[in-house]
């Protein structure tokens, strides 16, 4: 547990809250640098299955904290330490074996909505307000938010919002597919949770490959996918995870699944 981002687990779940509710939880180094840690904690850990991020308050994330700029912007060596780290867990959150849930609980702006478009999953709040103001601001977006986005609304869509960085609600996000489901903000956490736990029942082999194949596969050829494909089956019909689903499956019982 750090004092920015807090860990809790249940079962196979790891719950990362954000916590700077007196800023909104918006982003810093030492938050970005917690994340870090915490993230590659769990992606190591074979008995966390899945991960729900979360905002502690009334705010997913307000994204950068401007207040800490207001003596002057950072020096070059400040500012590459933190785009770095920005950067890394937006790569973490996209590239990691264990499936991520983003339970938008309230507004989630530039950083922090990069933040949740690098999840697997997003879970937001109805009357969220999300927002990619990075251009309007003068400034620019960053966690791989060119691709996060345009993968799910496309290029000309992801053009309107990131170059007018107009506000848009979660009800917006699931009706343009930026978002899987939208909920009134005190049921989103819970119902972050309970896909999350779904997440954790099933084969994490299966999911590691999916998670790999899945998007980014828009941008390999048709023959790449596919090999990619048969090297997964291959792997995964050799594991003992396969085995046990087949004899669950016959034997009319909920697998228990080891990754292995």
């Amino acid at each position: 547990m750090t004092d920015v981002v807090l860990r809790a687990r249940s079962g196979r779940v790891v719950t990362l809250t954000l916590h700077r509710p007196e800023r909104l939880n918006a982003v810093s180094l030492p938050l970005y640098e917690a994340l870090i840690g915490l993230l590659e904690e769990a992606d190591a850990d074979s008995e966390v299955r899945c991960v729900v991020m979360t905002g502690a308050g009334r705010a997913f994330c307000a994204g950068a904290d401007l207040k800490a700029h207001a003596d002057g912007p950072p020096d070059a060596g400040e500012r590459a330490r933190y785009i770095d780290a920005a950067q890394r867990v937006n790569a973490l959150l996209q590239s990691m074996s264990t499936p991520v849930v983003a339970a938008v609980n309230g507004h989630a702006i530039g950083g922090g909505l990069e933040l949740a478009l690098s999840a697997d999953f997003l879970i937001v709040a109805e009357d969220a307000k999300l927002r990619l103001p990075e251009v309007a601001l003068a400034t620019f977006i960053g966690g791989g938010a060119a691709y996060t986005l345009a993968e799910r609304v496309g290029v000309l869509k992801a053009r309107e919002l990131i170059y007018f960085g107009s506000f848009f609600s979660g009800e917006d996000a699931v009706r343009w597919g930026i978002a899987n489901r939208a909920a009134p903000a005190e049921r989103v956490l819970p119902l972050a949770v309970e896909w999350a736990e779904r997440l954790a029942a099933l084969a994490p082999l299966s999911l590691s490959a999916a998670k790999r194949l899945i998007g980014p596969a828009a941008h390999r050829s048709r023959a790449e996918v596919m090999e990619a494909e048969r090297e997964a089956l291959d792997r995964i019909f050799g594991s003992s995870d396969w085995a046990e689903g087949i004899a669950a499956f016959h034997e009319g019982r909920e697998p228990e699944y080891r990754g292995a």
